[in-house]
């Protein structure tokens, strides 16, 4: 990591940058060629790419119901009681966010509600490669069945053999979800998109990923299909004092490092001793790690940053808006109250960040790349849409229906006016004949 004491303010910004994607408009181009391939060639053009990116042929892109009963009896025991313990705690944390339909009454005689509504259909885009994420497929998951999602759609790459991988289908079948799709990378998302025989097009896309991925993600909301957000490359802002534990703090880092040869890990501290014990650890610790080259080239971009006061390494992270943000400090409550921009945050010396990640309960799809401060979370309101409504009756057209006149005409649109006007002379006409 590259160690910074006290830099000037100024200079923040400099600090607080992701790692910058040169092969940006590069990445675009190729994704836009996949998409139009994939419309053009449906099946097919997921086949070709299954053995080109994956190594693998592949006769049915759809996992059948027997590859998922044989799948799931190779899941270790230990494993699934794990599994189905986190999908109780993120079942019971997310069920907290269902919302009451709530009728107010804005003008005696006029009435106006809210509902939930779910998203008809939706795609599950699940990483394999050398990290299957099953965990994701539970925050993804769990979350679509509370809102009631007719319509599930899982994709996730082919291992070599061309099986999906085990883990993935028990969780799948744990969530009840039986359209499993053997593709990945941007041509998955394409496939959501448009839909091809195999692949029903969906409505809307969850899902992390690669730059690939992620590019093909923002290109399907050129065609009116939404996303959960734009999420990219995993990364962690440490905030410690003089009471943290070093090899937590350690601990914590790389567990983002190994994510990702991109992904960033950021320390802010004030305390010189507690950086130099952290690095010693990370490289003490960095050595029994199986992904330890992945780490290292990730912690090649990772910064600690020492800094002043409490107040200031506030302020930094606030700016630099990371998606998850470990507060390892004496006063980790106080210190949160002032936090306004993170994707999930982890109060005190015994929260790591991969307790959410697996099974705390919280949701771990989060925006990255400072998209924290405009962006929240996947949540059961992600998979909802609320549609308002109102009901007016011929007193309550009375009480506001000048107050509509009134508007439009100022603003000069008549028939605006007009469709009140009407209305209350009817109104009046029955009044009249009663």
């Amino acid at each position: 990591m590259q160690v910074f004491q006290y830099p000037d303010q100024t200079k923040w910004t400099t600090l607080q940058q992701r790692a910058a994607a040169q092969e940006a408009q590069e990445i675009e181009q190729r994704v836009q060629s996949i998409f139009l391939d994939v419309r053009q060639r449906g099946d097919v053009a997921l086949r070709d790419y299954a053995q080109q990116f994956d190594g693998v042929q592949l006769q049915d892109l759809r996992v059948t119901p027997e590859e998922i009963a044989a799948a799931v009896a190779q899941v270790p025991a230990e494993l699934q009681t794990a599994i189905r313990q986190a999908h109780a705690n993120i079942w019971k944390f997310h069920a907290t966010q269902r919302t009451e339909e709530k009728p107010v009454e804005t003008m005696p005689g006029v009435t106006c509600w809210r509902r939930s509504v779910p998203v008809q259909r939706v795609g599950l885009y699940i990483p394999g490669g050398t990290a299957p994420l099953f965990s994701t497929l539970l925050m993804l998951g769990v979350p679509a069945r509370l809102a009631g999602c007719p319509e599930v759609v899982l994709t996730t790459p082919p291992q070599k053999d061309g099986s999906v991988n085990s883990v993935i289908l028990f969780t799948a079948q744990l969530l009840g979800i039986s359209t499993i799709i053997k593709a990945g990378g941007a041509q998955a998302i394409a496939a959501l998109t448009g839909g091809t025989d195999s692949v029903p097009a969906v409505d809307k896309i969850f899902g992390p990923g690669n730059r690939y991925v992620t590019a093909a993600k923002q290109l399907a909301t050129r065609y009116g299909v939404a996303i959960d957000m734009p999420a990219g490359p995993s990364e962690v802002l440490v905030i410690a004092d003089a009471t943290a534990n070093p090899s937590f703090v350690a601990a914590d880092l790389l567990s983002q490092a190994e994510h990702g040869p991109d992904s960033q890990v950021i320390l802010v501290s004030d305390s010189m001793a507690v950086i130099e014990q952290t690095q010693a650890e990370i490289e003490r610790q960095l050595a029994t790690l199986p992904r330890a080259a992945v780490a290292t080239q990730a912690l090649n971009e990772s910064r600690a940053i020492l800094l002043r006061t409490p107040e200031d390494m506030l302020y930094f992270s606030n700016q630099y808006a990371p998606e998850h943000l470990i507060l390892a400090v004496q006063n980790p409550e106080q210190l949160a109250e002032g936090v306004t921009s993170a994707g999930s945050v982890f109060l005190g010396h015994y929260t790591p960040e991969a307790a959410g990640d697996y099974a705390s309960g919280t949701n771990h799809t989060l925006p990255t790349n400072g998209y924290a401060r405009n962006y929240s979370g996947v949540s059961l309101d992600s998979f909802l849409k609320k549609i308002t409504y109102q009901r007016i009756t011929a007193q309550g057209l009375l009480n506001v229906g000048p107050v509509v006149e009134t508007m439009a005409e100022a603003e000069g649109l008549s028939a605006h006016a007009r469709a009140v006007t009407l209305r209350l002379e009817a109104v009046a006409g029955t009044a009249q004949a009663l």
